[in-house]
């Protein structure tokens, strides 16, 4: 008896099932039934279910209290083969791989539609033509092929199957939901905006602010135009380029003070104000459906409500169930300890085996104790800050840890040279030619980050040969942060699957598990295990340390 089954579901609503040998083939008769949850829920023996696509079917088993240990998502393997194989950008439906494989035309991948309130979720969305089992079967026995030709075969499988295990997380949080108050929320934008005028015109706080920047130029402003603030600062005899806070915040004129006011407010009203409450809470939950690995370096998306850059002051009205506790947990400087666990540097190997601060660890070895110089360094050693002050900082730091420079040195020239760049586990950076495309937000970096802030938004990923060497030199890190990121999670979805404890939240280095409060202390200990487990199974044995900060509360904005 086999431990792997394959499912496909079939035009009709039902479902055709088959047991598979090692080499991804059927062992035994396919099977035709009427139900996907009934052939899944009548087979627990089953431990892996190899499939199409996790957001093609684990909904429909959630939506009937089913749950699968594991599974083989079949379109996410063929993208990140593709990806490895230097093929990134070609079809990746499983009906386009089995068309490459039969030598037949390859049909284009369908477009997903946008979510939106109150639509079927993109996730949703069956991704190609319907394929029946048979079909499906040939492709994973290719992939299983395919994986054997990959530049390291075992790490390759590891980042499949942890792909595919982010898949179902995912699926779970959005079947879940992230627990919220909309009556704390309500509370929050009153407190914050004042009272809504009719008509959905601007709440009286920004009303009052846009008249108090108005006075300030001495005419009418629309501060939430930056052309209009641009010409009205020219006006004063102040040249700036952009309205963005670290460029007009040190500026003297009445105006900055309402002004960036102004924008804060504003930025809460338009993307988490009570329009956004009425379309993405409903029952208490707010569900933003998280895609796994949905950008280039691996990091999480979510396709609607700006679950991933939700302000402090709003994370007021992420409220536990009564009795339950959110424990929250942020990964403790997660690139450093990334960037010495894949060069092997013995200084920063040694200095990221300690739980302690990394950086304060760093300055006493190389900037004379002062850690925010050091912090500088490291994460413009990451992001590529390397002129100026930043050339200054990055040679102390090669001096004391050589190899730690030069792994990410030669990720970047090598993405000058537009050659193939690779994670640790072996998720591959596209190749140049991309105009167009933000690498900030390709590499995940969230708008408002220190990176931003500093100027350090490396550019567009474009045919220039420096921008991408930028893109690639970050890639390295945050791709395989995303690759030991997944391992987590999927170690944490194990450890909870006995508890009452779920998974609501995760992006990139924190996560949020919602439980009884009886159990949040088995929860801390399990986010720590995981970590360290996932920090072996990606890394193998290093002397790399991978700590957690973690928070039990009953509301998000206490954690932090």
């Amino acid at each position: 008896m086999t431990d792997r089954w394959a499912l496909a579901l079939a035009e009709d609503g039902g479902v055709e099932v088959a047991p598979l040998g090692p080499d991804g083939l059927p062992a035994g008769p396919l099977l035709r039934e009427s139900d996907p949850a009934r052939a899944v829920r009548s087979r627990p023996e089953v431990t892996r279910w190899v499939w199409r696509s996790t957001p093609e079917v684990y909904p429909r088993l959630l939506a009937t209290g089913v749950r699968v240990e594991r599974c083989y998502d079949i379109e996410d393997a063929e993208t990140l083969l593709l990806g490895h194989e230097g093929r990134s950008g070609e079809p990746r439906s499983a009906a386009a791989a089995l068309a490459r494989l039969r030598g037949g035309p390859v049909p284009p991948d369908p477009r997903t539609r946008p979510a939106g309130p109150g639509a079927q979720s993109a996730l949703f969305e069956q991704s190609g033509t319907h394929l029946p089992l048979t079909g499906l079967l040939e492709v994973y026995a290719d992939q299983l092929r395919r994986h054997d030709k990959a530049e390291h075969p075992g790490r390759m499988r590891l980042l499949t199957s942890s792909e595919s295990a982010g898949t179902l997380v995912a699926a779970e949080m959005n079947h879940t939901g992230l627990p919220w108050s909309a009556e704390t929320h309500r509370e929050v934008l009153r407190g914050l905006l004042g009272e809504r005028y009719a008509g959905g015109g601007e709440p009286r706080r920004l009303a009052e602010l846009a008249d108090e920047v108005s006075a300030a130029f001495g005419r009418r402003v629309r501060p939430d135009l930056p052309a209009d603030v641009i010409r009205a600062f020219a006006g004063a005899g102040i040249k700036v380029r952009s309205t963005r806070r670290w460029e007009i915040g040190s500026l003297d004129h009445p105006a900055v003070a309402p002004l960036l006011e102004y924008k804060k407010l504003y930025r809460i009203w338009v993307a988490h104000g009570w329009s956004w409450l009425h379309d993405w809470v409903r029952d208490g939950r707010f569900r933003p459906e998280f895609q796994a690995g949905g950008t280039v370096t691996g990091r999480w998306v979510t396709h609607g409500g700006g679950a991933l850059q939700i302000p402090k002051v709003i994370r007021r009205a992420v409220v536990a169930d009564p009795g339950w506790r959110l424990v929250v947990a942020d990964a403790d400087q997660m690139e450093p300890r990334v960037l010495a666990a894949i060069s092997r540097d013995p200084g920063l190997m040694e200095v990221a085996g300690r739980e302690s601060d990394l950086y304060q660890s760093v300055s006493e070895r190389a900037f004379s104790g002062d850690r925010a110089q050091a912090k500088l360094a490291v994460l413009g050693a990451v992001y590529g800050q390397t002129s100026g002050d930043g050339l200054k900082n990055l040679a102390a730091l090669r001096r004391r840890f050589p190899l730690a420079v030069a792994y990410v040195d030669d990720a970047a020239r090598a993405g000058e040279e537009g050659r193939l760049v690779r994670t640790w586990l072996g998720r591959t950076c596209p190749p140049a030619g991309r105009p167009g495309e933000d690498v900030a937000e390709e590499a995940g970096i969230p708008i408002g980050s220190d990176a931003e802030e500093r100027g350090w938004t490396p550019g567009y990923a474009s045919t220039d040969a420096r921008a991408r060497g930028r893109f690639t030199r970050n890639f390295v890190v945050q791709g395989s942060a995303a690759d030991w990121a997944l391992l987590m999670l999927a170690a944490l979805r194990r450890s909870c699957a006995g508890l009452s404890a779920e998974l609501v939240f995760f992006q990139h280095d924190e996560v949020i598990v919602h439980c009884p409060a009886g159990e949040a202390g088995v929860v801390v200990s399990a986010i720590r295990e995981a970590a360290e487990l996932a920090g072996r199974l990606t890394f193998g044995e290093t002397p790399v340390r991978f700590p957690f900060s973690t928070a039990v509360v009953e509301c998000y904005a206490d954690a932090k």
